[in-house]
């Protein structure tokens, strides 16, 4: 199976302050290295401050590694420049965040139909519709996130993420603030998406029962992969 994903290396330092004002180099990631198949489903694990997110966040190119270098899909991420990268993501990447990221102006429809409309698809209206269907949120179309619940908005979440069906879909906490059984939902109908899109799934968690979901961990202490 194709790799689609692999980190070489990456790490990331960051220049904490100090009392004199000169600062201290703290490390938040060490040289992580591994690689992510196509259609896999990978959980990174790890306490609160392990550098999960910073990891991911290296990974989706939204954030610059000190050294060390990330390949998506076999394009070198860090090569290119920060628009380079925002065009490869819009290509390839879809996202999940622990706070839904909706927009509160629009209905659970239009907030699905946008990554679409910004292409300038004209059937982004059958699709989203379709997409909220697969979701089990047709009578919710259009109804505005400050109506849905909590598992409501990460539904729409998930719909808008896999309508532009990613090559690989980042997950960062997107059970954090539901339930437990809201988040199980949450994650068996990701999981369901990845398996039915044939999407990569990368996952940021500190649950362990959700990460055994997965079809892989990958485990953080301190910055390092272990």
């Amino acid at each position: 199976m194709a790799t689609i994903v692999q980190s070489i290396d990456l790490s990331k330092q960051v220049m904490s302050p100090s009392i004199d004002g000169k600062g201290q180099p703290l490390t938040i990631l060490h040289e992580a290295s591994f690689m992510v198949d196509t259609g896999e489903s990978l959980a990174i694990l790890g306490a609160s401050g392990s550098g999960k997110s910073t990891l991911l966040g290296l990974l989706a190119g939204l954030d610059v590694p000190s050294s060390g270098s990330v390949l998506l899909d076999g394009h070198d991420l860090f090569a290119l420049d920060e628009d380079g990268r925002a065009r490869l993501r819009g290509e390839l990447a879809g996202f999940v965040f622990q706070s839904f990221q909706l927009l509160p102006a629009l209905n659970a429809l239009e907030n699905v139909m946008l990554p679409l409309e910004l292409r300038g698809m004209a059937d982004a209206r059958e699709r989203a519709a379709e997409s909220l269907r697969q979701v089990g949120l047709s009578e919710r179309a259009h109804h505005l996130p400050k109506h849905l619940s909590g598992g409501e908005q990460q539904r729409v979440a998930l719909a808008r993420a896999f309508i532009t069906q990613p090559k690989i879909l980042f997950a960062d906490e997107p059970t954090g603030n539901l339930d437990a059984a809201t988040g199980a939902q949450i994650i068996e109908l990701m999981l369901e998406l990845n398996r039915a899109q044939g999407t990569t799934l990368i996952l940021v968690t500190h649950d362990e029962a959700l990460a055994r979901c997965c079809g892989r961990q990958l485990r953080l202490e301190a910055g390092r992969v272990v």
